[in-house]
């Protein structure tokens, strides 16, 4: 395949993705004062998933966009209904991406882009939105069960999804660390930016890695805090989700994460996905989005 093929499947891919109207949530909740720190919920729809005696596995979402503030949960929210229409309930995080205060029409930017993520407050968020999880579920959604919690995440939300089902393994003294790992199920990343020193030299999302992380002088010393290929290993059921054909986040950055875990002794699942890019695992419209779906459902069930 050429590079200009290859392109255009990709931006048709996109297209795709990005060409169904957001879902409005059934509820949302609050876990900070800040307006990006909100979780929307989806409860379970379809047959067998009414009445108080079912309780459905929690599937919590966090989107990609490269840690970068024009990428919000809505654009992952057709593929948050579209598990809740599979039975599932469903926890959609929102958290601080990069940008200022003034929100996505006032943000630095590097190059062309806006500068992605913000140390540490993409982090804090992410802790504190599953630190408070369990009592919002409890008020907002009583039709899921907790219990059965797995955590997925798309691109940039899947680096997200790895790292906090590590904040176990943290370094002391990170003050995200948790004393034992986190009750889960199991961890579906898709196409996440899972290994940064291969994201770096591939230059993934336009320097995005090195952003997140506060710039080239805070890397080295902020990267045992944030990179998922050293939190290993994590004794949480782990399985990566990978299109073949990715330009976002290629395959090498994910089959780069699973070789750490084998090397610390802990076996990860690759689902290598043939003639699929980057964004058919999060649209309801392709068929790799199925097959996401039963990932899930396998660690969930």
């Amino acid at each position: 395949m050429t590079d200009d093929v290859a392109a255009a499947r990709a931006a048709a891919e996109e297209e795709s993705a990005f060409s169904h109207p957001p879902v409005d949530p059934d509820a949302t909740a609050s876990y900070g004062d800040h307006p990006d720190q909100v979780i929307d919920f989806y409860a379970p729809r379809g047959a067998g998933t009414t009445g108080p005696a079912v309780l459905a596995p929690l599937v919590v979402v966090l989107h990609g966009g490269a840690w970068r503030a024009p990428y919000d949960r809505r654009h992952i929210s057709p593929f948050a209904d579209f598990l809740a229409r599979r039975g599932f309930a469903v926890a959609s995080v929102e958290y601080r991406r990069g940008g200022t205060e003034t929100g996505a029409g006032d943000q630095p930017v590097a190059g062309d882009q806006p500068v992605a993520g913000r140390w540490p407050d993409t982090f804090d968020d992410v802790a504190a939105a599953l630190d408070a999880l369990p009592g919002l579920v409890r008020e907002v959604l009583p039709q899921a069960d907790p219990r059965r919690t797995v955590l997925t995440g798309h691109s940039a939300g899947g680096h997200l999804a790895l790292w906090a089902a590590a904040r176990h393994v943290l370094p002391a003294g990170a003050p995200w660390r948790t004393d034992g790992p986190a009750p889960l199920r199991g961890v579906v990343a898709l196409a996440p930016i899972a290994d940064f020193a291969v994201s770096v030299k591939l230059d993934v999302c336009g320097g995005a890695v090195r952003q997140l992380l506060g710039g080239e002088d805070a890397f080295a010393d902020r990267r045992p805090y944030a990179d998922p290929a050293l939190l290993l290993p994590t004794g949480i059921a782990t399985t990566l989700v990978q299109g073949r054909t990715d330009l976002d986040v290629p395959q090498a950055v994910a089959e780069s994460y699973a070789e750490a875990a084998a090397k610390a002794g802990e076996v990860v699942g690759l689902t290598l996905l043939e003639d699929v890019g980057h964004f058919p695992l999060i649209d309801p419209a392709a068929d790799a989005c199925a097959v996401v779906a039963e990932e899930i459902a396998q660690l969930a069930w």
